[in-house]
């Protein structure tokens, strides 16, 4: 048996035992925004901007969050039953080298990539004017665009930050001061909300509260809470980082 089959066994068999105990039903906040009405069948989509030195952790912690999102009452299969579909975006497809070296392949350009319903931002280099751009117009179309760590600064130079509450990776404070002073900056927060559609996490491992909180706004804190359960994440900055 493969190992990808049995984490599938593992992941279905970890499921089954908590509807067993909580019931199938997806609970929903008591004061749900449309926005974040995810759709009866299907999955949401979900755009990862990636250019040259984007840092893994920043980009890897929300995937695992988004990908490890089952609903049990729509299918037997942990396919039928994902919530989000994930996919890579960048200038190109060539390859891409994030951080620590890792070679990484767009799956789109910004040219040719289905609409997303939620965009991420890591930290990178990549400015491109087309990049930027697309990040533009995303906020407009996109349920949410969020960053993580000095993805913030990509937000900044992408101008849809102004006059908005952020937040970045605290060795960055300064930098992102003087890089952007018509921005509110937040200082020590696990994440923040800018607007309806922006937010932005503070860095590294912050990506991970801040696409659990994403999922809560989708599902619930029962079903965003069974994310972490499952990817044995202790973190609980995802419930009171608050924005």
């Amino acid at each position: 048996m493969s190992s990808h089959r049995r984490i599938s066994l593992i992941f279905t068999l970890i499921l089954s035992l908590e509807c067993a105990a909580h019931g199938e039903q997806v609970s929903t906040p008591s004061t749900h925004d449309s926005r974040y009405s995810a759709p009866a069948k299907g999955t949401i989509p979900v755009a990862f901007v990636i250019t040259d030195d984007a840092v893994t952790i920043d980009f890897a912690g929300p995937w695992e969050v988004f990908k490890d999102v089952f609903l049990k009452s729509r299918g037997k299969t942990l396919a039928e039953q994902a919530a989000f579909r994930l996919y890579t975006v960048s200038d190109s497809r060539q390859p891409v080298k994030t951080s620590g070296g890792m070679l990484i392949v767009p799956d789109y350009t910004f040219d040719d990539a289905p609409q997303p319903m939620i965009v991420v931002v890591p930290a990178q280099e990549g400015r491109s004017p087309k990049m930027l751009a697309w990040i533009r117009k995303m906020t407009t179309q996109s349920n949410v665009v969020m960053s993580v760590c000095t993805g913030a600064f990509v937000l900044g130079d992408a101008g849809i930050l102004k006059g908005k509450q952020a937040t970045t990776h605290h060795l960055f404070y300064e930098e992102f001061q003087k890089a952007f002073p018509d921005v509110l900056l937040q200082k020590n927060k696990r994440f923040v909300q800018s607007d309806a559609s922006i937010f932005t996490a503070g860095g590294l491992s912050t990506g991970i509260d801040l696409a659990l909180h994403i999922v809560e706004l989708y599902f619930g804190s029962s079903q965003a809470q069974e994310t972490a359960n499952l990817m044995e994440y202790e973190g609980t900055g995802w419930k009171t980082a608050k924005p």
